[in-house]
């Protein structure tokens, strides 16, 4: 399993910032590939993607999420792929985004794209293109502050970061 960890500032509140990641729906606006995630309910979607030129679907569970702070998930289906995504305020103003990711390279194209660094490179663009996406209103397209799980997120047994979406 392969591991990629970016960080990035986001000029906004950590609560700002929070609310709009739970908005799992709204990540095609921001996500390259990403065609479409559908929140199935407060801890599944389902992800449509577009990998290495190859359409993939995939499910995801939210294992852990805790407001203002972290959420975790793991594939269900497809792919293997987990993450956490971490929330931390660097003050009033200024929020730092930490996202890890483990997934398994499926296939000969897409084990060449991870050798030449494609992916890293795409969630260093999808974390780009997610700042600008909330910088760029007054205010977040939504948020869901519910809790799941109380089981601390360990990435090397596949935890991981997904969002949730829409009115809960």
């Amino acid at each position: 399993m392969e591991t990629i960890e970016k960080t990035i500032e986001v000029e906004a509140p950590v609560n700002k910032v929070y609310n709009q990641w739970t908005q799992f729906e709204e990540f095609p606006s921001f996500m390259e590939g990403v065609e479409e995630v559908k929140q199935l309910d407060d801890k599944h979607l389902h992800w449509v993607a577009q990998v290495a030129g190859k359409k993939k679907e995939w499910d995801a569970e939210i294992i852990e999420q805790v407001p203002d702070q972290r959420i975790s998930w793991r594939s269900t289906s497809g792919a293997p792929n987990a993450g956490i995504v971490n929330f931390r305020p660097k003050d009033a103003g200024h929020t730092i985004v930490t996202l890890q990711m483990n997934y398994e390279p499926q296939g000969a194209m897409e084990k060449t794209g991870d050798a030449l660094g494609l992916v890293s490179r795409r969630v260093e663009g999808d974390l780009k293109r997610f700042r600008d996406f909330i910088q760029s209103r007054p205010t977040e397209t939504g948020s869901w502050r519910g809790k799941i799980g109380g089981e601390k997120p360990n990435p090397e047994r596949g935890y991981g970061t997904s969002g949730q979406s829409g009115v809960r």
